[in-house]
């Protein structure tokens, strides 16, 4: 049943109301919605208190969360992007892995839709060469694609503004509280207190941070796989012209302020020592170190191994995948590839924390068990579950309804609308 518009501009000024008298007025962005009354108690505001009432709320602006925005804001819904970075990307900019993949599988494309026109548009803009994906490579990662990190961040944010949607950076929610009809999120960054009253938010932190915070079920290893610092020693870095050197960081934890200091801290010192004991000149240093494993949400349904290995066609597939089993320890790396012809699918339950409403996941806090997420966090995949999610976001949230309930053949639909390619029509 659809709200009526009224009963939501006077929930609109109550939360307004009550935020200023808890001691955070909210500033003018919505005197065009509340009272003259409301207004002249808002006077006083200071200018680093916002509002913001969306659609959509995209909570990281990574790998996957950049792509959800780009949709929902190309479906035509008002979306937020919160980054509490300074940039667009994630593990292809910040981290400095550009060089995503898998885009295809056995001699076709199964991954395409915003992200392959994202990393197309780099490549082409770049004067770089894609690989021929007809060919099917002997290693797989001879089919990832090198993009220039630096155009990727600002072509991402480029889509974001031609879709119309909202980018805020340096800021990360501080308190999720259930309404009536979504969701009223208080954020924060220097300077900078923002409200935002939303219907749908789309959960694309990476270790489900924004779930963890409303106490929904997460699951983590005791041991995780190692985080990479990327760096280049002796020549100069050449974008896009193949891969920067790697450290491992062991223990490295994205689950808050202090293990992401901690990881960062502890490879810029290994790197420090390299450069001492290898007499070469630092060429390039990734400022942030790139972290592969921590929370996974409990879906709806949960990815397993057999699941990812055989292929299954799930019932409710919104995506494509396709990696070996790629568990990294502290020896090292082995990947197990997948039998001739097996392409993984992702399911639209998986996307969902389970008996939740109005909240998705994309990326690699995915539900699924350990070795299954080993082949499901990579790039491309991550960018097909954020176009997923960002379609059944935004069907939910026009219809007033919540992404479980969203008939699967509209989401279907509107995915092809956008040149993704859906399971079960490669």
């Amino acid at each position: 049943m659809k709200k009526n518009p009224t009963d939501r501009r006077k929930f609109l000024q109550r939360s307004i109301l009550g935020t200023a008298g808890a001691g955070l007025a909210i500033g003018s962005a919505y005197n065009t919605l509340v009272s003259a009354e409301t207004q002249d108690n808002l006077q006083a505001t200071s200018e680093d208190q916002v509002a913001n009432e969306v659609d959509v709320l995209v909570v990281g602006g990574g790998t996957a969360g950049a792509i959800a925005a780009i949709q929902a804001g190309r479906a035509g819904v008002k979306t937020l992007l919160l980054e509490r970075n300074s940039q667009l990307g994630g593990t292809t900019t910040t981290a400095g892995v550009a060089f995503p993949g898998l885009f295809d599988a056995w001699g076709k494309q199964i991954i395409a839709g915003i992200g392959w026109e994202l990393v197309k548009a780099c490549v082409d803009l770049d004067g770089g060469k894609l690989p021929d994906f007809a060919k099917v490579p002997q290693r797989h990662w001879h089919n990832q694609v090198h993009v220039n990190q630096f155009l990727y961040a600002l072509l991402a944010e480029e889509m974001c503004e031609h879709a119309g949607v909202q980018i805020a950076y340096y800021e990360f929610p501080q308190k999720i509280v259930a309404t009536a009809d979504g969701w009223l999120v208080d954020c924060v960054g220097f300077g900078t207190q923002r409200r935002v009253i939303c219907k749908q938010i789309i959960d694309c932190t990476g270790g489900a941070e924004t779930v963890g915070m409303l106490n929904l079920p997460r699951l983590r290893e005791e041991e995780r796989q190692p985080g990479s610092m990327l760096f280049q020693l002796g020549d100069p870095h050449n974008p896009a012209s193949g891969q920067l050197n790697r450290l491992y960081v062991h223990g490295a934890d994205s689950t808050n302020s202090r293990t992401v200091t901690a990881a960062n801290l502890t490879g810029r010192k290994a790197i420090l020592q390299k450069v001492r004991q290898q007499k070469q000149r630092l060429m390039h240093m990734q400022p942030e170190t790139g972290v592969r494993e921590t929370y996974r949400i409990v879906g709806e349904t949960i990815i397993t191994v057999q699941d990812y290995t055989s292929g299954r066609l799930f019932e409710d597939a919104v995506c494509n995948a396709f990696y070996p089993v790629d568990l990294h320890t502290k020896s090292g790396v082995r990947p197990q590839p997948l039998k001739p012809g097996t392409v993984p699918t992702i399911p639209l339950r998986a996307l969902i924390p389970k008996n939740s409403r109005n909240i998705m996941v994309a990326g690699r806090c995915i539900s699924s068990d350990r070795l299954a997420n080993s082949g499901l966090r990579v790039q491309a995949s991550c960018m097909g579950m954020g176009q997923a999610a960002g379609v059944a976001a935004s069907l939910a949230a026009r219809d007033q309804t919540t992404p479980l309930e969203v008939p699967l053949v509209k989401i279907h639909e509107m995915l092809r609308e956008h040149d993704a390619i859906v399971p079960g029509k490669v």
